[in-house]
């Protein structure tokens, strides 16, 4: 319950009072840190943006000890999904760059992963509603406050989704450890595409493996299992990068 209702650390918050102020009820923040650069930051923001703030004993901070929280916690009030019906309906200059996740249930990949696509200035993530984490409050603290940054969709069926953005000229690339080609023989450069990363332990269903496109790997040059799905994540997404960059010099 405690991390559906709260975010912590001054990143996270400060980047929601810069991007989605609305979603915040209140602020606490420990008497401890009130010198800080940051937490003065924080401060300046919440006056700015008329954000209720208070200024709590250190002793109060001891029930969110689990957290990394740098003594600054934020009620929040759950994230807006954002509707990918609308997103594909709305015409675009450029190839649009999609993430999906298939079953990744750790929070901090979840969010090094969100952090990573907004970087990389792709356009949304998919997640299924069910068997995958969902944005919570270490998903907001691991991604910096990125989670702001870029639209995230939630949807029922990922095989079903998958069909529609077929449907709507998308190419389908799944990361696979048995995959046929190494990632970076795929051109990401003319097309609309969706990366589909797998669950830490499963992997790509194969539901979705059979209707993708590609099937990539990346390379292993020592006999050792696969990189931590938000590691491989980083490497696929900033191939695509280095093509668009590349082709943008031409």
């Amino acid at each position: 319950m405690l991390k559906n209702n709260y975010i912590y650390g001054r990143n996270s918050v400060i980047e929601a009072l810069l991007q989605n102020k609305s979603r915040i009820n209140k602020i606490l923040i420990s008497q401890g840190v009130k010198n800080d650069s940051k937490i003065n930051e924080v401060i300046q923001l919440a006056k700015s943006e008329h954000v209720v703030f208070q200024f709590v004993p250190k002793e109060k901070f001891n029930e969110f000890s689990a957290y990394a929280h740098q003594g600054v916690v934020a009620y929040v009030s759950p994230v807006e999904y954002a509707n990918l019906e609308f997103f594909l309906e709305v015409p675009r200059q450029n190839y649009a760059r999609l993430i999906i996740l298939d079953g990744v249930e750790d929070p901090h990949n979840f969010g090094a992963i969100v952090r990573t696509a907004v970087c990389a200035g792709f356009d949304g993530i998919i997640i299924p509603s069910r068997r995958n984490v969902q944005v919570n409050a270490t998903v907001e603290k691991t991604s910096a406050g990125a989670i702001n940054h870029i639209p995230i969709f939630q949807v029922n069926s990922l095989s079903s989704t998958v069909d529609k953005l077929k449907d709507n000229d998308y190419w389908i690339i799944a990361a696979d450890a048995k995959g046929k080609d190494n990632y970076f023989d795929v051109d990401f450069s003319d097309m609309n595409f969706a990366i589909v990363l797998g669950g830490e332990e499963s992997g790509v269903s194969k539901s979705v493996l059979n209707k993708s496109d590609f099937i990539v790997k990346i390379p292993m040059l020592r006999n050792f299992n696969s990189l931590n799905v938000s590691n491989a994540c980083a490497a696929i997404v900033y191939e695509t990068v280095r093509q668009k960059i590349k082709k943008d010099c031409v």
